[in-house]
């Protein structure tokens, strides 16, 4: 981790552009942070291609909140083999007494994890998570990936922020999504020594036996579309957006589709940033926690749309699913899906030093962190119920799962899964926020190897 830190600090003073400086310390003109996407995460491997924010602070009068921001990502995981593309803009300037945010996104996952649904009632085995070693009992030439699946996905969305009253502002927003799901795609790998490559088994799945269940509609097994509305208000005393010392930001909202299959959605989220008075020379330290909540009120989610998190301002590339960088971290990526669940963050923000280097001011941080969840309403509870009734993995002689065992444990719905871990972070103008994590999941049923993320930005 040291290492990983130490090389994106060179990389990052090293391509900044070197802006003009005030005598107070201020940003003025533009200002470039870029970095290789040289990391590596639990769920997807390695992961290569470049990443970066563009800052454009005009005088400098609004620093450190920029006049215009330009984030993008091009980037290839090695292990799951996804490639991601993204290009967005955040102003709060372009339109006079408004805040724009929109972004496009494309994302393919040719071996994506299934996990299945409701979280810890949906019982797991992880050893077999992505290992060539074990073969199909259905055609022995073939390996097996138990929760393998592909989906290709497009967003386009815009989001608008108006003013009502000092630090009270309307927000309004349209989301739209393509999905398109299926079977794994999967290349194959070549046995050294040999020519001879093995492929998975694209039949024998966890998404093929929901599909069975009818727990995923044929409807929407091969993808579909939505288009999202959504409308509320942000509450906002912050006092630096990237990463405050002090304030509120609270948002409450209702977010609908409109096409397909509708349904309508509540969300409500409250951060809080307290500075802790202790005279440390980089900055006080700030207790930081965020209290969140979504559920479904109306229609039903599609499968296609359970793992989305709705945001009015997103601060990372990918909003998804209970896991991983998100919400709770130390999870696999999406490993719970429910139709409504609620979370809570807890860190605390600790500046160990901070300096200045050709013409750009940096800081450094950790920041340990407690993370837990639980869900408030199933997802399609009544069909996997009744699987784990009449439905038992009896008829394979892979293992997944012992013979006989349950896919679906009721009892477990709702659970509360807790995490903790530590993260190290790397801030450029106080905007260009280098992020390592480290975490564990401390509820048994849902443990697996340790998570590490590195990204951008803190998580909220």
């Amino acid at each position: 981790m040291k290492k990983l830190t130490a090389i994106a600090l060179l990389i990052a003073v090293s391509l900044s552009a070197f802006a003009q400086e005030k005598e107070k310390e201020i940003k003025k003109g533009w200002s470039f942070g870029l970095l290789p996407t040289a990391t590596w995460s639990t769920d997807n491997g390695f992961q290569a291609g470049a990443f970066g924010d563009v800052y454009y602070y005009g005088d400098g009068s609004t620093y450190p909140d920029p006049l215009h921001k330009i984030s993008w990502e091009a980037s290839y995981f090695t292990h799951s083999h996804r490639m991601r593309l993204y290009l967005a803009y955040d102003s709060k300037y372009l339109i006079p007494n408004m805040r724009l945010n929109a972004s496009v996104t494309y994302v393919n996952d040719p071996l994506y994890s299934f996990w299945g649904f409701n979280g810890p009632a949906a019982v797991q085995n992880f050893d077999i998570w992505f290992k060539r070693d074990l073969k199909s009992p259905l055609d022995m030439s073939k390996d097996v990936n138990y929760y393998g699946m592909s989906r290709n996905m497009l967003r386009i969305l815009a989001n608008v922020q108006g003013r009502i009253t000092d630090h009270l502002n309307w927000a309004a927003g349209v989301n739209f999504w393509n999905w398109k799901l299926g079977a794994m795609r999967d290349n194959g790998v070549t046995d050294k020594g040999s020519d001879t490559k093995h492929y998975y088994d694209t039949d024998l799945t966890l998404y093929n036996k929901y599909i069975a269940l009818g727990a995923i509609k044929d409807g929407e097994k091969d993808g579909g579309m939505a288009l999202e509305l959504n409308a509320g208000v942000v509450y906002d005393t912050r006092d630096i957006e990237a990463a405050p010392n002090r304030g509120i930001w609270a948002e409450a909202y209702l977010n609908g589709n409109v096409l397909q299959n509708p349904y309508m959605k509540a969300c409500a989220y409250f951060r809080h940033y307290i500075s802790i008075p202790i005279p440390i020379p980089a900055g006080n330290p700030v207790f930081a926690y965020r209290l969140a909540w979504q559920q479904t009120l109306l229609g039903e989610t599609p499968f296609y749309m359970i793992q989305n998190v709705p945001l009015l301002v997103q601060r990372n590339m990918i909003s998804e699913g209970f896991g991983s960088s998100n919400t709770v971290r130390g999870l696999r990526e999406n490993r719970i899906l429910a139709e409504g669940f609620a979370w809570v963050n807890t860190e605390l923000r600790v500046k160990l030093v901070n300096f200045k280097l050709f013409n750009q001011y940096f800081y450094i941080a950790m920041n340990p962190f407690f993370d837990a969840g639980i869900i408030t309403k199933g997802y399609r509870s009544d069909i996997l119920q009744n699987a784990a009734v009449d439905n038992k993995i009896e008829d394979l002689a892979l293992l997944p799962l012992d013979k006989g065992t349950s896919i679906y444990d009721a009892s477990k719905l709702h659970d509360l899964v807790y995490s903790g871990g530590i993260g190290l972070k790397i801030a450029m103008n106080q905007n260009f926020i280098v992020s390592a994590e480290y975490a564990h999941c401390f509820y048994a049923p849902m443990k697996a190897d340790p998570w590490i993320g590195i990204g951008m930005n803190y998580q909220f």
